[in-house]
């Protein structure tokens, strides 16, 4: 699916800087996600992909410029942080689902108490996702008793139980056995093709090559260089791009 021309951008960063203390995460960064599109972060471990994401939903203050969910700045002070991660869904690396709850009701329980989701409602809700990312079965399981990658895609059916506008992707495959991230992938595939809109955090080259509309590399809290994958993969122009991806493609990964 392609972006309305005539929408505002879902999610828009401009000129973001974060610092943490002495040490400056984010540097300026302007960034612009048109709807029913993929954004993949890319960069070294320590560029600020994680933060980026972290200021995007607002668990992390920034320090400077401002950031715009569906036009409406979600940065100024005025603003409900709670009313504005009610329409953006989160996936982290570590899977985060309550241990002594069942999967149905992990899922369920934002839709039902941030929501207000009538029970009935959220449940068909929550069984029709697990269906459609096959997990129909495990509705009634506890998490201990599933694999890892049955783990990370119950809890993107938990982010999109929230119907959200956008979805934000962190390394959800870093935590994974070789052989489960494949299926965890396949669910990002799938959502792209529903049209969700993303913003992937992801050192799996080769994936963000194929499911990116736009690839954004980071370096040092600076967005360096940015391009569909075809730019940024096959004819980067920025050095410390080239370097980065020549010691990927030594390590087998592209």
């Amino acid at each position: 699916m392609t972006a309305d021309a005539n929408r505002p951008p879902v999610l828009r960063l401009e000129s973001v800087r974060k610092t943490f203390g002495d040490s400056v995460v984010l540097r300026d960064v302007d960034l612009a996600v048109p709807a029913h599109t993929v954004t993949v972060l890319i960069g070294a471990s320590g560029s600020g992909k994680s933060t980026l994401l972290r200021c995007a939903n607002l668990l992390e203050e920034i320090d400077d410029g401002a950031i715009f969910l569906d036009g409406d700045e979600i940065t100024d002070p005025r603003v409900d942080p709670d009313s504005v991660r009610r329409r953006i869904g989160v996936v982290f690396q570590a899977y985060n689902l309550f241990p002594h709850m069942t999967v149905l009701d992990n899922i369920t329980l934002a839709p039902r108490r941030v929501h207000k989701t009538a029970r009935k409602e959220a449940e068909e809700r929550a069984r029709e996702l697990l269906a459609r990312l096959g997990l129909k079965e495990k509705a009634a399981e506890y998490p201990d008793r599933l694999s890892g990658g049955q783990q990370q895609r119950v809890a993107i059916v938990r982010a999109l139980a929230g119907q959200p506008k956008l979805l934000l992707l962190d390394e959800i495959t870093a935590a994974l056995d070789p052989e489960l991230v494949g299926e965890v992938l396949n669910v990002v595939r799938d959502l792209k093709e529903q049209g969700m809109t993303m913003v992937i955090a992801t050192h799996e080259m080769g994936f963000a090559r194929e499911v990116a509309d736009q690839v954004c590399f980071l370096d040092g809290g600076v967005v360096l260089e940015r391009g569909t994958p075809k730019q940024v993969f096959g004819a980067p122009q920025q050095e410390r791009t080239q370097q980065f991806l020549r010691r990927i493609v030594e390590a087998g990964r592209l």
